[in-house]
């Protein structure tokens, strides 16, 4: 049966991925691990910085969302706010309108039912609008430790590049490494290589001379 992706059996993830933590410890964190270390740690606030930080730079969400909660840190607080001020409050986030309607939507969800609690469970936040795979995914590893893999862009890139995995989208990649790799690297592959892939291994002309994984990478696609 094709899996529709291949794999290296023998690839050494753990020393991998822990000389990439070393080569990024100076570099600021993932915007979702940053905010949580920063404590806005809750289900809900790492959901909605999830949904503001799409197709946003890390470094402008992570502002967009301080801005939001010292403005509403609960689906409560949230919905007493009026749409054109949320939207301006995002402002700076790719597609504000459409995600302050998301946001509000969900925030009324959550409360009309389910009691203001925003549920713990994947199939349900994936039903809310605006929430996908890697949004729900985000939101649950980096607020509950929930095992799960958020593949973004750079984590597919990274993990074909090396080859690690040989997939053509980032829903096969994660459907690869959920399969492969081991579970206590799930939460700490995002991040690791969300910085990663901003700094060394980028996705034009990475810095492969002085990449500390280089001897282990396949350097698919490099030139």
């Amino acid at each position: 049966m094709d899996t529709g992706f291949s794999y290296m059996s023998d690839f050494p993830i753990h020393s991998v991925l822990s000389r990439c933590a070393g080569a990024v410890a100076d570099k600021a964190p993932a915007a979702m691990f940053g905010l949580r270390d920063e404590g806005y740690d809750s289900l809900y606030e790492q959901l909605v910085s999830s949904i503001i930080s799409v197709r946003t730079y890390d470094e402008t969400s992570t502002e967009v969302s301080r801005k939001l909660f010292a403005l509403a840190r609960t689906p409560a607080d949230m919905v007493r706010l009026d749409r054109e001020t949320l939207i301006e409050t995002i402002s700076k986030s790719t597609f504000a309108p459409a995600k302050a309607d998301n946001i509000l939507a969900l925030s009324r969800s959550i409360i009309e039912n389910y009691g203001g609690e925003t549920p713990a469970d994947y199939d349900q936040l994936i039903a809310f609008r605006g929430v996908g795979p890697k949004v729900a995914s985000l939101a649950l590893g980096v607020a509950l430790n929930y095992p799960i893999i958020a593949v973004d862009i750079h984590v597919h890139r990274i993990t074909n590049r090396w080859g690690y995995v040989a997939t053509k989208t980032p829903d096969q990649t994660r459907d690869a490494l959920t399969k492969i790799l081991p579970e206590d690297l799930w939460i700490e592959i995002n991040r690791v290589l969300v910085p990663f892939g901003k700094h060394v291994c980028t996705g034009t002309r990475p810095k492969c001379q002085s990449c500390p994984v280089v001897d282990d990478c396949a350097r698919v696609g490099v030139g």
